[in-house]
């Protein structure tokens, strides 16, 4: 297998709404993010993943784009952004931009001038089709409820947008649509980005006749976009204009993908990118009703999906690691114990991010041990995919709005977008202003400056676990393997790479649990890498108990 600098890096995702804001205005900005740099160097990380700070009108924070190679004013300038990159690279960093090219936004110049005729030579950038028997020309439903169809009035035509209205989908099928995306990937690399998260990537490449699904009235139709019939041509074509000319990190989020699809596109060989976003995992904990609909979630669950694409691409293929971002609850909240053992359990999960194989994603606030929020009004929140699904559970489908806001404690996309907890300060040291979405209540307890004073924070357990991953490959590129696969709070495996041999042993309980050693670990010593628990209670490897959401990486002797 080969080494590459984008397999042995920790990645930190930055909203930048929330992370940092330089000038009171309630919205973090990308000077903020500037006087923060050294305390990303400090934590250890090697490459920034910023969410989109392009020109946008945000009717979805910021993923509906209106000018792709400008910034949107609230966030800065292009001399800032030209800041940040130096300020990242003189630290020895990279730099990684979101890619949002399945859509635009419809105030973006393309789409602008692609409603004004029918034969606007714009026309084909965008998916224009007329209605049928009066209605919209397929019964596809939105990713944030609703069709996936708006009428326009100017030229009596519908236009397709799988997100929200204001998300107009470009069409792959042009030439010209991709002659345009690739220029502008030139421009940014050209600029000094060392790559792109690619936004719902696997979504570019729809059925051609847009065809309806089943017989009601709306439907799900992500058979006909996902993964669609053109997709590995145009991550090709992608790779050969532009992606193989530069030395960049590439990972696409793609929705519903699975691991022999995600081994075709990730292949080192023949594939397209470098590693993709799947969602299994963080899928767990849903009902048949979607992901506010809850309901438990197990161990066996979750160590399933984790091992099968461990699995999966071991020998082809990259990983990428994560357990929380922008669009997902706090880890600690989902996976973990947001109360009492909030920092044991925070470290835990930390442990699994870090010792798998594949590139570790940390989202900001993740290593304080940020958590979920329960704001108690519906006008608190401000995602666009929250107040939809609110406003259809309670008006269209009669639910409580106790029961729904209850969900959405749980799995709300605003539980990771809440401002940065900096310090005790008002609104924890985010802004001197109104912050743009309430902060986080805990801040007091739970902040950045507290973290960097306390040598047992969750903040140095990330940075201890970077700094291991730096000195042993064995974390990067060794083999993986499972053991006591059928345990129900214990996730056990072990790491090997030149003949050294790592286990690592993690309890998901709230409680103490017994560990039954593998025969092939039994009464074998070892050292300590490191552990969530200061000591340890045995000195072999043997039979015991692990303590609540216990975490040992453990090199055993040969």
């Amino acid at each position: 297998m080969k080494q590459a600098f984008w397999k042995e890096a920790v990645v930190y995702q930055i909203y930048p709404r929330s992370f940092k804001d330089s000038n009171g205005d309630g919205i973090g900005d990308i000077p903020g993010i500037v006087s923060k740099l050294d305390y990303l160097q400090e934590l250890g990380v090697d490459v920034i993943w910023l969410s989109p700070v392009y020109r946008s009108p945000n009717d979805d924070n910021g993923y509906d784009i209106s000018d792709y190679r400008n910034i949107h004013e609230e966030f800065g300038t292009l001399v800032d952004w030209e800041a940040l990159t130096d300020g990242l690279h003189k630290r020895g960093m990279k730099l990684v931009m979101d890619l949002v090219v399945n859509h635009t936004s419809d105030e973006h110049a393309w789409f602008e001038a692609s409603r004004e005729t029918k034969d606007s030579p714009y026309r084909e950038y965008y998916y224009w089709r007329e209605g049928k028997d009066g209605q919209e020309p397929n019964n596809w439903t939105s990713v944030f409820s609703g069709s996936a169809w708006e009428y326009d009035e100017k030229t009596d035509a519908y236009f397709l947008h799988l997100f929200s209205k204001k998300q107009p989908d470009l069409n792959w099928e042009s030439p010209k649509v991709r002659r345009e995306v690739y220029e502008m990937m030139r421009w940014w690399l050209e600029k000094g980005v060392d790559g792109f998260r690619m936004d719902v990537i696997n979504f570019i490449s729809k059925t051609p006749e847009l065809p309806s699904v089943g017989e009601d009235r709306y439907a799900w139709g992500g058979e006909h976009f996902m993964n669609g019939p053109k997709l590995m041509d145009y991550l090709l074509e992608m790779k050969r204009e532009v992606l193989d000319h530069y030395e960049v990190m590439t990972v696409g989020e793609m929705p519903g993908v699975n691991a022999d699809q995600a081994v075709e596109i990730t292949d080192e060989e023949h594939g397209a990118l470098n590693m993709v976003f799947q969602f299994e995992h963080v899928d767990i904990g849903s009902g048949p009703g979607g992901k506010f609909d809850l309901k438990p979630w197990t161990l066996h669950e979750l160590r399933g999906i984790l091992h099968k694409w461990q699995i999966g691409l071991a020998d082809k293929g990259w990983n990428s690691l994560y357990l929380n971002n922008h669009d997902q609850p706090r880890m600690v909240s989902r996976f973990g114990d947001a109360g009492e053992y909030r920092v044991l359990s925070a470290k835990m999960l930390a442990t699994l991010l870090h010792t798998l194989k594949g590139t570790p994603y940390i989202y900001q606030g993740e290593e304080l041990g940020m958590t979920n929020v329960s704001f108690e009004r519906i006008d608190q929140y401000k995602d666009i995919e929250t107040l939809n699904m609110y406003r259809e559970a309670t008006e269209l489908h009669g639910k409580d709005p106790a029961d729904v806001l209850r969900s959405i404690h749980v799995k709300g996309r605003d539980n990771a977008r809440t401002p940065m907890q900096w310090d005790a300060s008002a609104h924890g040291g985010f802004t001197t202003g109104s912050p743009w979405l309430e902060v986080n209540p805990n801040y007091t307890d739970i902040n950045a400056e507290l973290a960097l004073q306390d040598t047992n924070s969750i903040f140095y357990y990330y940075k201890e676990l970077i700094r291991l991953r730096k000195q042993h490959p064995i974390m990067v590129y060794g083999a993986y393997k499972l053991y006591l696969e059928n345990d129900d709070h214990v996730y056990a495996y072990s790491r090997s790479w030149q003949g050294k041999e790592w286990a690592i042993v993690l309890n998901f309980a709230r409680h103490e649990v017994p560990f039954s050693c593998p025969d092939h670990w039994q009464g074998r010593s070892f050292t300590r890498m490191t552990g969530n628990y200061a000591d340890l209670q045995v000195s072999k490897m043997q039979d015991c108990s692990l303590r609540p959401f216990e975490a040992l990486v453990l090199e055993l002797d040969s």
